[in-house]
């Protein structure tokens, strides 16, 4: 039985990030493209409607409301209907030899003889390669993680509704956004993907009935989101107003200790206040990072307590422009009373040492303002004046010295101290897009995929291994392909089964952190569900 094929089209205000609120579904539009057009032929326009007896999907242009529309249609490839009891096992074969990570390697050439494979579509020049519709179907098909993704969304070796009813979102090279796409395998998620070339999928949550479906439901408030994972959005554009090295979407390894300094509070935060233990850090391609809290529990949460758990890991609040950005009730909070011991060595050295956040007379302004003694105010800017280019680790010595020396009858040392700890938070303390986490039905950046700004892939990040991360060494899809075509079998191992293409490039180690993260999560998940199973047993045979 086919799957029904409603999908929703629309073009995305965010490129880093969606948010699926205030999409509204007034057009009806006929065909997907097959082959996309170019990034400089983008959908422009308002919607146009057209009529399909297998499709009815929304057309959102852009601010030129300019007309245009798909110009080849597509039918949907989603055929089969899965029976329940099919085994992961049979939908893939085992992972050396598995369909979904070609090897480059025949099977039948020996160890001895090189390994002969079509040269990947590399090419020479600047460009990153995202754009390339040859590049990215090579990089899907060759090193995207799809049994792992499927395994990770699903829970079970078994197919169920947790992939099955969950929502993914395209974005076609042409701006075209493609809504409540579903598939009940990876494998046809994965023909999808290769079908259509998006330059990015988003993942949304778990439905009460197959997306696809919603609008042949008889009451639409049937159709609602269950669960989707908690996650957090870190984006550097956030810290502009205290960063001094970048600005907007550019960084640079010093400036990106910003987003080391919040996984290290966040982390710690959501494990230990929380309890939760499946927590995934994403890199986001460009300037940030992504968090996907995956436990059951957290899954299956309210947005209710969503917005709970987001208000009580926010600390700074307010714009850029002026006034205080953090004040918080004393005595402390434990969470913030550990937050400032991680974060007080960062603020020396990666703030007022890398950053120098109050080199200008302006700045320096901003400082004062945040100090609660006029009198000591006076005297510091008195100071500074007199020595023009004086480092931020020297005016953040001298606030001491100069309180110490009595320069004000007034100063209360405690309001000192205070003042100081909000002053490093604001500097330090995680800034949150916390409509991200809030909703249920937000969609986010799937894992693996690469950036089309930069070609980088969006890798996981090892929260133990924070210190070794650079943003600047995650690997292009450029440099992937150019690895699998140069790799050579190790002397000595002999014959051996093929090897997965992104083995052979520097992709593994981040597909392995993801293999055994799941690994983890789905242990976790049978345990809870034998767990409950001998419980209900053991409620049956008390009531017999």
């Amino acid at each position: 039985m086919p799957h029904s094929t409603s999908t929703e089209i629309s073009r995305p205000d965010d490129p880093e990030k969606m948010d699926v609120e205030g999409q509204t579904e007034n057009q009806e539009a006929q065909s997907l493209p097959d082959a996309p057009a170019s990034d400089s032929q983008p959908l422009n326009g308002s919607p146009q409607a057209v009529e399909d007896a297998d499709s009815n999907m929304i057309l959102e242009g852009n601010d030129s409301k300019e007309e245009k529309t798909a110009e080849s249609p597509v039918r949907s490839e989603v055929k089969p209907e899965i029976k329940s009891e099919v085994k992961l096992e049979e939908l893939f074969a085992d992972i050396e030899s598995d369909g979904e990570f070609p090897s480059s390697m025949n099977k039948d050439i020996k160890a001895s003889s090189p390994p002969e494979a079509p040269s990947s579509p590399v090419h020479n020049g600047p460009a990153t390669g995202a754009s390339d519709t040859e590049v990215m179907r090579s990089f899907y098909q060759r090193l995207f993680p799809w049994r792992y993704l499927f395994q990770w969304l699903n829970h079970s070796p078994t197919p169920s509704n947790d992939f099955g009813h969950r929502e993914f979102a395209l974005t076609l090279s042409n701006d075209v956004y493609l809504r409540y796409m579903s598939y009940p395998t990876a494998d046809l998620l994965r023909k999808d993907i290769l079908r259509l070339m998006p330059t990015r999928f988003e993942i949304g949550p778990v439905y009460s009935s197959n997306p696809r479906d919603r609008k042949t439901l008889r009451k639409s408030s049937s159709f609602k989101p269950l669960a989707k994972e908690l996650v957090f959005d870190i984006d550097m554009t956030d810290y502009d107003d205290i960063r001094t090295c970048c600005d907007k979407a550019n960084i640079c390894i010093k400036c990106w200790q910003f987003i080391t300094m919040a996984i290290k509070v966040m982390d710690v935060a959501l494990r230990d206040d929380f309890g939760f233990k499946h927590i995934m850090w994403v890199y986001s391609g460009r300037r940030g990072a992504h968090a996907w809290i995956c436990d059951k529990k957290a899954r299956q949460m309210s947005e209710q307590k969503r917005r709970a758990i987001a208000g009580y890991l926010t600390i700074v609040k307010g714009g850029a422009q002026g006034g205080k950005r953090v004040s918080i009730k004393r005595p402390l909070h434990p969470h913030v009373a550990r937050s400032l011991d991680i974060l007080k060595s960062h603020f020396q050295s990666d703030v007022l040492h890398d950053q120098d956040p109050w080199e200008t007379d302006e700045r320096s302004d901003r400082l004062l303002q945040l100090l609660p003694d006029r009198t000591l105010n006076d005297a510091l800017r008195k100071k500074w004046s007199s020595a023009p280019g004086r480092l931020s680790t020297a005016k953040w010595a001298d606030i001491d010295s100069l309180a110490k020396s009595g320069v004000s009858k007034t100063l209360d040392s405690k309001a000192l101290l205070e003042a100081k700890q909000d002053i490093l938070l604001e500097y330090t303390y995680p800034r949150l897009d916390i409509e991200v986490s809030k909703q249920l039905h937000h969609l986010l950046k799937s894992p693996f995929v690469v950036h089309p700004g930069t070609g980088r892939v969006c890798v996981p990040i090892n929260p133990k291994k924070l210190g070794d991360f650079d943003p600047f060494e995650v690997p292009t899809v450029m440099e992937l392909l150019t690895e699998i075509d140069e790799w050579s079998r190790p002397e000595g191992e002999g014959e051996a089964k093929p090897v997965p293409d992104w083995e052979k490039t520097r992709l593994k180690p981040y597909v392995e952190y993801f293999r055994l993260f799941i690994a983890a999560l789905m242990r976790d998940e049978q345990d809870i569900k034998v767990k409950r199973e001998r419980d209900e047993n053991a409620a049956d045979a008390m009531e017999f």
